[in-house]
């Protein structure tokens, strides 16, 4: 069994708060959460009988409440305050969802200082453990960090995986909380999204396409984030450089949407980044944040890192060991100081470039040695 990252992170958390953990559908939550007690503690709100209980509070007597899905009910905030007040000192309490809980809470924090909230996200490389190695990436690569299809090993498997549960995303998790009038054209937006991975995104290009307003598309695009379906990156601005900052890019949670072998990377790279940035930020409360950079004259890195405004790691991702981007010699030229890296899937190159300080390196190497960057960074 594959032990995620989150799991001490949520155990301590116990001990203070209720703990609210939120991520993609199916990237774990459940199996995570029942680590945390016996099966009867759990109950799912799509499960009517648990509903039922969780309505009437009809509660299990366990140490310890898990509640998922609950936030398709619109009472839960002040339901989830009033068990939590009464219950504090006696009771555990668990949610999780497959959204944004920390922004699902319509009409004021009922829940402000109650609890602690944590992303979980799909498995990245260093999950797999320290001997995890290059064929291990490669099935990452592959079949996507969803534990479902990873643990398949079957391409097979993993496309119809990725089918179904594009539909689910739409169908069960955002139209039941939210209302969309044309569920067709927004699922063709969804369907479109992964060949613009690694563009600016327009939602101009967008709405023309698919005939509708740049209020509705801009909605629609929201709504994929705040429910996990993909996530954005804003461009690094700083003194000195001209970024374009309205400019966005999109990533999926399932890389393996994507087409185009260098892009599908790229959202890879993305993925393995966004997750410890996040859990750097929900655990410690660090201000760090991800993005990338384009300026006006088209330069372009595809991630960096930043900590309190300050640069702390920039990457540049390719699918061979090529030449090192002359865009990222430019970003380490105007910060001396700040790590650059350019990572390579499927080439063997590991050296220092000794123009520019430049470190070039096969992915799963970065991969396992970033997480020491970050905090290095710090």
């Amino acid at each position: 069994m594959i032990k995620r990252q989150l799991e001490a992170q949520v155990a301590l958390d116990l001990q203070e708060k209720m703990v609210l953990v939120g991520g993609p559908r199916q990237s774990g939550k459940t199996t995570l959460a029942q680590i945390f007690g016996p099966k009867e503690a759990y109950l799912n709100w799509d499960d009517p009988r648990d509903r039922a209980r969780f309505l009437k509070l009809d509660l299990p007597p366990t140490d310890i409440w898990i509640f998922d899905e609950i936030h398709k009910y619109k009472q839960w905030r002040n339901h989830l305050k009033g068990l939590y007040d009464k219950y504090r000192k006696e009771k555990q309490i668990l949610v999780t969802g497959s959204a944004r809980l920390d922004l699902l809470r319509r009409g004021g924090d009922s829940l402000q200082g109650r609890y602690h909230f944590l992303r979980l996200y799909p498995l990245t490389l260093d999950e797999l453990g320290k001997g995890a190695g290059q064929s291990d990436l490669e099935q990452l690569f592959n079949l996507s960090g969803f534990p479902e299809p990873f643990l398949s090993g079957s391409s097979r498997k993993s496309q119809r995986w990725s089918h179904q549960y594009r539909q689910r995303v739409l169908e069960e998790d955002i139209s039941s909380v939210e209302t969309i009038d044309d569920l067709g054209k927004a699922e063709l937006l969804l369907l479109h999204l992964p060949e613009r991975v690694g563009s600016p995104l327009s939602v101009n290009s967008l709405r023309e396409d698919l005939g509708v307003s740049h209020r509705t598309a801009s909605r629609w695009l929201q709504l994929f984030e705040r429910f996990y379906a993909l996530f954005t990156l804003k461009s690094f601005a700083a003194r000195g450089l001209r970024a374009l900052k309205k400019e966005r890019k999109h990533y999926h949670f399932d890389w393996t949407l994507i087409e185009d072998q260098g892009a599908r990377f790229e959202c890879l790279v993305a993925n393995h980044l966004l997750k410890l940035v996040h859990f750097r930020v929900d655990s410690e409360g660090r201000s760090m944040e991800l993005s990338y950079f384009r300026d006006t004259a088209k330069r372009e890195v595809d991630f960096t890192v930043t900590e309190k405004g300050r640069p702390i790691l920039f990457v540049e991702a390719k699918l061979s060991d090529s030449e090192i981007n002359p865009h990222l010699r430019y970003l380490k030229r105007k910060f001396p100081s700040t790590p650059a890296f350019q990572v390579h899937l499927k080439g063997k190159k590991d050296f220092i470039d000794a123009q520019d300080n430049i470190r070039v390196l096969p992915a799963r190497k970065f991969l396992h040695e970033v997480s020491l960057l970050l905090d290095q960074g710090s």
